[in-house]
């Protein structure tokens, strides 16, 4: 899963935004041992900080936008797999209009706790994931692991 990012650069030195997630945006800076910290790995954590604890917790954040792969202007930033499922299920669930419970009640959790589990930092197994693919077939399984 990969976002996209537009980098400016001003008097102050370069910040970035990324497009798909509004409010997602980062600067370089100086880290506590007094370096530069690089702007991509600023992109880096702003994504993964974003994603992780979404401003706006109620709602699913989008997916990457694949039209803007073609932009040969903007940063990319992947996100690391297992956050990139999180936040793929917690997409998927959230179009198919579902709260936490009815997911999990769904795919046969044996407790709510079960299922937050996968929106949060998952490691799923194989078996977990051909469930999620039965009940969710629209689930974005090569998004989520690129």
């Amino acid at each position: 899963m990969t976002y996209h990012f537009r980098v400016h650069e001003d008097p102050d030195g370069r910040w970035a935004e990324c497009l798909e997630l509004e409010g997602c945006v980062t600067q370089e800076g100086i880290s506590p041992d007094g370096k530069t910290q690089s702007l991509r790995v600023a992109m880096i954590e702003a994504l993964e900080l974003y994603l992780d604890d979404p401003p706006d917790s109620s709602r699913a954040c989008p997916l990457p936008d694949a039209r803007l792969d073609e932009d040969a202007t903007l940063a990319r930033v992947s996100v690391n797999p297992e956050l990139a499922f999180a936040v793929a299920l917690r997409r998927t669930r959230a179009d198919r209009r579902l709260t936490q419970a009815a997911a999990a009640r769904e795919l046969g959790f044996p407790s709510l706790w079960s299922y937050q589990r996968l929106e949060a930092r998952p490691n799923p197994s194989l078996k977990t994931i051909r469930r999620i693919l039965e009940v969710f077939p629209e689930f974005p399984v090569e998004l989520a692991l690129r």
